[in-house]
């Protein structure tokens, strides 16, 4: 299983941003996806993330109500729409995959694929 995560950049406090990440390989339907960051000097903090077993959408407490997680099945992708961008939000973005129940969708270590990380900067 391979990913590959697209859309970052810059823009300013306020803006909006669109990642895309593509699934390659068997089974994408049965792999929960989902979407961390890391900032400088910070552990991967959870994103956002679409279960497996329900296909619901899960989101941390700091973006939820301005992030969209969703997923095409068809396409074996995901994609994160950011809103309301703030700079707190500044970080490398990481796309995962894997076999996260929903006990353990917010846990990095429920991931064991991920995508190279794309760069989201949100500054004046």
């Amino acid at each position: 299983v391979q990913l590959q995560a697209s859309g970052g950049g810059s823009v300013q406090p306020g803006g909006s941003l669109r990642l895309s990440c593509t699934v390659s390989g068997p089974s994408f339907r049965g792999y929960s996806v989902g979407w961390f960051r890391q900032g400088p000097g910070k552990e991967r903090e959870f994103v956002a993330a679409v279960a497996a077993s329900n296909m619901r959408a899960y989101y941390g407490d700091s973006v939820n109500g301005r992030f969209t997680i969703s997923r095409d099945n068809a396409k074996n992708t995901v994609t994160l729409q950011m809103n309301s961008l703030k700079p707190e939000d500044t970080a490398v973005y990481y796309c995962g995959a894997g076999r996260a129940i929903i006990s353990t969708i917010s846990r990095p270590t429920a991931y064991g694929y991920w995508g190279q990380g794309t760069l989201v900067t949100v500054s004046s």
